[in-house]
Order: structure tokens, then sequence, then C-alpha cells
């Protein structure tokens, strides 16, 4: 199988077909960047220990022999077990990327830069609105400043700005100086100290008819030059000023350059290079924010603003393949089923079901499944509030259903891994439903784990965790803990442990005196702090601190901390009633409506049939006995976050209530 590899943009592999391999996180990454910069030439492991980590772990030699071995199996699939490797190669004391030059894309556009040589304007046009389009963003766009990239960083950028000014000079010399503006305006703006960018604007501009424009950016070269660098535009540029003042001759274009035939070519290669570029460069970006997304904090905030911008930008285009592509690229893992963004998630949701209108009927199937699956993880928390809904009124459910037959039929690994996800965030039709869960948990954890899926192996724990728990199955929700923590640790995933550290403080709440299980949940509250998640954050610290005063029988705001956020509605009938609030507890019981079926949904609930017990609220205790029923083997647990105990005792309740 043939592989190519891509630098000029986010690091990226491609197989045969043009589809993306599983490089896996940021240092299996920066391990192939180092590779492609040093060229073929081996790059010692101590040398690759050193441009890793400011501070190496202690067993940073076989870290980076693990991220060596994952980057073989992605890049070379089909390689017999024991078998030499023939691209990611071993060599003395390290490692060497052996790709031709014709696979990494950096390599391939210098080649195309040296070959051009003295071609003529049309055939430098040609190449280069072609090559231009490899480039997908920044060189090495996922890296920061590292000290072994800047070079090459720099080297590959002068080469970009270099073939950017090349392909306008030709472009005026074939007489589609008008095509080459919008180019050249962007790249001034973007390198506004490249005297040779604006000599190129300023000539487009004139041989397009325009003097008094081509004028004022000369005037706008000059003052920034001055203003900035305290320096005078160089000879080209003044003598260009002048040419431009007196209309010398030798600015005329040929008129032979400017027939029909010549316009219309380069007007339809231009036109080509910009709809390829954007179309490249937006799938480009989609990619990048699923990798951006798991780094948690500002990662996580900036890939959901640049995804929604990307998918409507892509819609913009009316290109259905192109917009289904860049939505379903973004299979990022989706644990927690209050979106951190719902009027981000509604237009995401939009979006997705306008494509699937859009799409041919016929093939398309894994664009199909992705947009599906989209739309599940996006709808979660959106099911109807009060009745257990079926299928005819539950759009999102069956997307789930639709995209877990699609992918099962596709028997594409990644894919159901996704469409999983999708089943997960729409099975909480009821209470109740935890092995359900638990087995949807089991199949991505087995399929993941057989298919080097770490992400979703991850989420496959996660999902576990939180089901053991509504199972009063703690020691096998340790187990899922620990397991998600090892492979967090190994592939650089830093939000997992905001779950694993609450879950913990879960556990001291079940089984330790209040006073310990208060003193764990604000220590754990300290994980959400920059995480980037306030679907999750917003209101749960309190939350967790009232279940453990219920369960003690304590003052549910004795220490003035209960701010529940989005909890609100269901939290303040038992507030009222500890604050002895009878009657406003119960108008605030009557006008309730049922907490999102999500995986606070038995918690909540409990909350509130406590405080229909306690007032006497006869029509919600029936409300929340008929809800918290199917759940009556279960702990109200299912959050893995924080517990009220096992539902039966307060059906328990309930029934002596009613009674």
């Amino acid at each position: 199988m043939r592989v190519r590899f891509g630098v000029l943009g986010a690091v990226t592999a491609w197989d045969e077909a043009g589809d993306p391999l599983p490089l896996r996180g940021p240092r299996h990454r920066a391990v192939l960047a180092r590779l492609v910069v040093a060229r073929r030439r081996v790059v010692p492991v101590s040398r690759l220990v050193e441009d890793l980590w400011e501070d190496p772990p202690a067993d940073a030699v076989g870290t980076v022999r693990t991220f060596v071995g994952d980057l073989r199996r992605a890049v070379e699939p089909d390689r017999v077990p024991r078998t030499p490797p023939r691209l990611l190669v071993t060599e003395g004391p390290g490692y060497a990327l052996r790709a031709t030059k014709d696979d990494v894309d950096a390599w391939r556009f210098e080649q195309v830069l040296d070959a051009l040589g003295d071609a003529g304007p049309a055939q430098v046009a040609d190449r280069l609105a072609e090559a231009l389009t490899w480039w997908r963003g920044p060189a090495f766009a996922d890296f920061g400043d590292e000290r072994w990239l800047r070079a090459e960083r720099s080297r590959l950028t002068e080469l970009r700005l270099h073939a950017v000014e090349r392909m306008a000079q030709a472009r005026i010399t074939l007489g589609a100086a008008a095509e080459a503006v919008p180019d050249l305006d962007a790249h001034v703006t973007e390198h506004p100290w490249r005297e040779e960018a604006w000599r190129l604007l300023a000539l487009a501009l004139y041989h397009s008819g325009r003097q008094a424009d081509a004028l004022t950016v000369l005037r706008r070269a000059r003052g920034m030059l001055r203003e900035h660098l305290g320096v005078d535009p160089g000879p080209r540029l003044r003598r260009l000023e002048e040419d431009v003042l007196r209309h010398a001759d030798h600015l005329d274009p040929d008129a032979a350059q400017t027939v029909d035939g010549v316009w219309a070519r380069a007007t339809a290669a231009y036109e080509s290079a910009v709809a390829a570029r954007a179309r490249t460069r937006l799938e480009s970006t989609a990619g990048l924010m699923r990798d951006l997304a798991v780094t948690g904090g500002g990662g996580l905030e900036a890939a959901r603003q640049h995804r929604v911008a990307a998918v409507a930008a892509a819609e913009q285009l009316g290109d259905p393949e192109l917009t289904a592509r860049v939505i379903g690229v973004y299979d990022v893992p989706a644990i927690w089923t209050r979106s951190d963004d719902p009027e981000q998630a509604r237009r995401l949701v939009g979006a997705a079901e306008r494509t699937l209108r859009s799409l041919p009927a016929e093939g398309h199937d894994a664009a199909r499944c992705r947009l599906l699956a989209t739309v599940a993880v996006e709808s979660r928390g959106a099911l109807p509030p009060e009745e257990p809904p079926s299928d005819e009124h539950a759009w999102p459910v069956r997307a789930a259903r639709r995209a877990e037959e699609i992918a099962r039929r596709l028997g594409d690994p990644s894919l159901l891994a996704f469409a999983l996800n999708g089943v997960f965030m729409q099975s909480f039709q009821r209470a109740g439903l935890a092995a359900r869960r638990d087995a949807v948990g089991a199949e991505i954890v087995a399929l993941s784990a057989r298919h080097d899926l770490v992400r979703y192996e991850v989420l496959g724990h996660l999902i576990r965790l939180q089901s053991r728990c509504a199972r009063a199955d703690l020691a096998g929700a340790g187990r899922h803990a620990d397991a998600a923590d090892e492979l967090a640790a190994r592939h650089e995933l830093p939000l997992v442990s905001v779950f694993t550290t609450w879950f913990r403080a879960l556990r001291v709440a079940a089984t330790e005196p209040p006073a310990a299980a208060l003193d764990a949940y604000r220590r754990a509250a300290g994980s959400l702090r920059g995480a980037g998640m306030p679907g999750l954050s917003r209101g749960l610290l309190p939350l967790a601190l009232m279940s453990v005063r219920v369960r003690h029988g304590l003052p549910l705001a004795g220490d003035g901390d209960v701010d529940p956020g989005p909890y609100e509605p269901w939290v303040r009938p038992a507030l009222l009633v500890d604050e002895g609030r009878a009657e406003e507890a119960r108008e605030a019981l009557r006008c309730l409506d049922s907490p999102p079926r999500d995986l606070m949904f038995e918690a909540l609930w409990c909350l509130v049939a406590r405080a229909a017990v306690a007032v006497g609220e006869r029509g919600v205790m029936e409300r929340a006995r008929a809800h918290l029923l199917p759940a009556a083997a279960e702990e109200a647990a299912g959050s893995g976050l924080l517990t009220l105990g096992p539902v039966a005792n307060r059906l328990a309740e309930l029934d002596a209530a009613l009674r």
C-alpha cells in the first residue's frame, strides 16, 4: 500500500484512496514530523527524546519506541508480523522515514519549484496553481515554536511565498492581471514586509486599468516600510511608482498575450485552483479541530467555534459531499450528555440534516452514516421530556439506529465506533437503561482494542464506568477508571482525568463519612478549571455536595455554596423544603417539568421525589414513581460523578407516602 505524508498544514498521512490514516496522539505526529524534517536521515532515539520533551519522563525512550510501533502499524497496516518495515525503519541508534520525494507533500512541492527553472509563464501558472493547493494551512500547523522545527518551517514558508509571487507574475504576463489581484491583496495583508508582493499587486492593478488603486498601494507600501521598519522602498518599487505616474510604454501588456483563449484558460485555471484550495483547507481545518478538541481547555473551545465556521463555509460552496466530509470528520468521542454549547449543537444538527437531504440517493453510505451519527451525538439531552419517545417522534434515536445499521453493513470499525457513540447518546429514553449502555460500552472497548482506536477505547471504558456505578459495582467501575487513565497517560488525553477524578470522589462519597465526601468533591472540582466543558461543570459541584448532604440528612445549603446552575428547577423544591418554606416548595413542584433525559435523570428525579414526599404533593409523587420504577434495581449514580444511593430506597418512601 502506498502512503502519502502531509506536513503542509496539520501533520497527517493518507492511504492510496486518499483516506487519512490513524496517527493517534500529538506526540505520535511529533515523531513523524521530526523524521520528515530529517529528510530520510536517521534521528537517534536520544535526539527524539530531547526534541519531544523539555523534561523527559523516566520511561521516555520506551515511550518513543511505543510511538514508533504505533506509527508503523498505521502507515504499514499490511506488513506481515516480524518482517522488517520499509517506511519507518530502525537503523543504528534511531529511526528514519524512507518515504520517496513524491510521497511527502513538502518534498514534492520543492521538486515542482526546482523543475520550473526558466519555464514559460503558462507552465509556471499551471504548475504553481496546482502545487499551492497542497498547502492546507501553515507548515506543521499542529505544532508550536519547537526548536527542531523552526528552520524547516521558515524555509518552507519562504518557498511558498516565493511560489505565490512567481505565480502572480506569470498571470500578469499572461494578461490575467485582474485575476491575480485578490490573491496578491491577501498576500500583502498577511506579509506586509515583502516589497515584491507590493510591487506585483500594484502592477496587477495597473494592468487591470486601475491606475489610481495602483498608486494608492505603492504609497501604502512606502508608509508601511518607513513607519515600521524605518527604511525607504527599494529601487524596483520606487521605479514602478514613477512608471505608473507617467504611463511608461513598457508597462503596456503585449496584445498577443491578451487574446480570449489565453484569458479564458488563465481564468479557468485560477478559479479551479481557488476552489480546490478552499475545499482542501476546509477538510484540513475540520480534521485539525478534531485533534484540537481532545487537548481540552482553550483547545476544546476553539475547536467548537471553528468547527461551526468550517461547516458553514462548506455549505456556502454548495457541495453536499464536501459538507458531509467536513461535518463527519469531527468524530470526537462524546461522553457527557449535556451539550457545552446548545446553540452550536443545534446549528450542526441543522447542517447535518440539510446535507443528508442534499446527498444523492445512491451511494455515499459512509458519509450518510457519519451525518446520522453526528445528529445522534449532537442531539444529546434533546429527547421529549415526559413520555418515553417512540420511533415516530424521536428523530435522534432513529438517526442513531440508522447510523449503526449502515456502519455494521459497511464493516468499517471507526465508523461503527462513531455510530455506537450516537447510540450511547440516545440510550436515555427512560430510567434504568444502565445495562444497555454497559453493553454498548463493552462493544466499543472490544472493537477499539482490536482496531487501535484509542480515543474510542477510552470512551468505552468511561461508559462502562458510568453504567457500573449505576449497577452498584464500584469495584468494576474502578477497573474501567484505571484502564481509561492508563490509555490517557500513554496517548496524552488530558480530559479523561476529569471523569476518573470525579468517579473517585463518588467512591469516597459512597463509602466514607460526609466530611471526607464533601472534601473529595471540592478537590475534584479543581479538575474542571480550564477544561473547556461548561456543559459538565456548570452546577456540578453544588449538586454533588447536595447529594452528600441528602444521603446523610444534613442541611442542604448550610454553608452557602449551593448554586446549582442548570439543575436549579429540580433542586429548588428540595432547598425550599430544607428552609421550611413548604407552600413555596409545593408551588415549585406543581410547575415542574421532567428533567432532561440524560445521565442525571434518575438523580434529579430522586431529589424531586424527596421534596414531593416532604410536602405531600401527590401528583408529583406519582410522576416520580412512574419515572423511577424502571430503575428500581439501580443506583441513582449513572453519571459516574455523584450518587443519591439506591433508587429502591426512594421508591419505598414514595410507596409509603402514596399509601
